[in-house]
C-alpha cells in the first residue's frame, strides 16, 4: 500500500457511491460487482477524491488527536479496497 502521507486515494473513473434503496444502504458500484459499505465506510469514501492523502482523510473524520483505532480502521478499509481494485 502506497505511504499514507503521500498517497491521494481516488475512486477509479467508473466508480459510483449511491444508497441502495433495496438494501436501505450505500454502496460502491464498480463494473461487475458493488461493495456494500458499513459504519463509516461512506463518510471516508466522500472524502476520497484525488486531492487528499490519507493522513489528511483521517484528519477530517477523527478529533485531535487521533485515536489509533480510527487510524487503523481508515488505512485498512482503503488498503482493502485498493487490493480490490476499488481504489487508486
Amino acid at each position: 500500500m502506497p505511504d499514507t502521507s503521500t498517497w491521494h486515494p481516488r475512486l477509479p473513473p467508473a466508480a459510483r457511491l449511491r444508497h441502495d434503496q433495496v438494501r436501505n444502504t450505500d454502496v460502491l458500484l464498480l463494473p461487475e460487482r458493488v461493495i456494500v459499505l458499513h459504519g463509516s465506510g461512506r463518510a471516508v469514501l466522500d472524502l476520497v477524491d484525488g486531492t487528499r492523502t490519507v493522513d489528511e482523510i483521517i484528519t477530517a473524520l477523527a478529533p485531535d488527536p487521533v485515536p489509533d483505532t480510527i487510524r487503523d480502521d481508515v488505512i485498512s478499509f482503503l488498503h482493502k479496497l485498493h487490493t480490490e481494485g476499488g481504489l487508486r
